[in-house]
């Protein structure tokens, strides 16, 4: 079990820090202790104006094991997982976006970089275990899911461009968490019912044009035929200088 230790960041000088821009990180000892941290956060800080704090308890985002791959540590994938809100998705995109990757790979305090922001070829696949019906599933998601995502090959030319396909959902860690609780993820909760799950629409508000009505066993379903399908080939990431 990981020990973890408290770490707050913030740069007393700089106006541009508020109180109202900030969220908090949960991070293992082994992390924190490489001093990795202290060099990173800082710089996220000073280039958005969100400070960060460093906390031994479940947090507004954490790394980990879980959640989307962001910096390697020799053979350790470090995963940030995250709570849904505008500050660490800054910072999720902050880590990704070339500024972040070129702070990642800065980090070297015996001139050698102790991290690296190549991750792509270097996520193992995990076993997952699925029960639902994947022909079903199948079904269903073409009905339901497709008119805004690519299922497969059938709806490719009927979805929306800017929404992500299965396939390349499939690539993602915390997939198969995704398509479970997809209904309480946005946007899907303005239009999606999940029979004895969700809420009914609010009656004051006007009812959505087409809602998505599914039942737990159909979201299995859909769960089980996605876990059948090949993760989308992103090809090798992108190098920067």
């Amino acid at each position: 079990m990981w020990k973890y230790i408290a770490l707050t960041t913030a740069i007393a000088a700089s106006p541009a820090l508020s109180q109202d821009k900030a969220f908090t990180l949960q991070a293992p000892d082994e992390l924190s202790e490489t001093g990795f941290l202290k060099h990173l956060l800082p710089r996220f800080s000073l280039k958005t104006g969100i400070r960060i704090t460093v906390q031994d308890r479940a947090a507004d985002a954490a790394f980990g094991t879980d959640g989307t791959p962001v910096f390697r540590q020799d053979a350790t994938i470090w995963f940030l997982a995250r709570t849904d809100n505008a500050f660490t998705d800054a910072f999720a995109d902050w880590l990704a976006s070339d500024v972040g990757k070129r702070t990642i790979e800065a980090f070297a305090p015996d001139g050698t970089p102790m991290f690296s922001a190549d991750v792509g070829a270097k996520v193992e696949p995990r076993a997952v275990a699925l029960s639902g019906d994947a022909q079903l599933g199948e079904r269903i998601s073409l009905q339901q899911c497709g008119r805004c995502h690519v299922v497969n090959d059938t709806n490719r030319m009927n979805a929306i461009g800017s929404s992500p396909s299965f396939g390349l959902l499939r690539t993602f860690p915390d997939w198969q968490e995704r398509f479970e609780t997809f209904f309480l993820l946005k946007p899907h909760p303005a239009f999606t019912q999940v029979e004895d799950v969700t809420d009914p629409f609010a009656a004051h508000l006007p009812s959505p044009i087409a809602p998505i009505e599914v039942t737990l066993e159909d979201i299995e379903a859909i769960t089980a035929f996605v876990g059948s399908i090949m993760p989308s080939d992103l090809g090798a990431p992108i190098q920067t200088q």
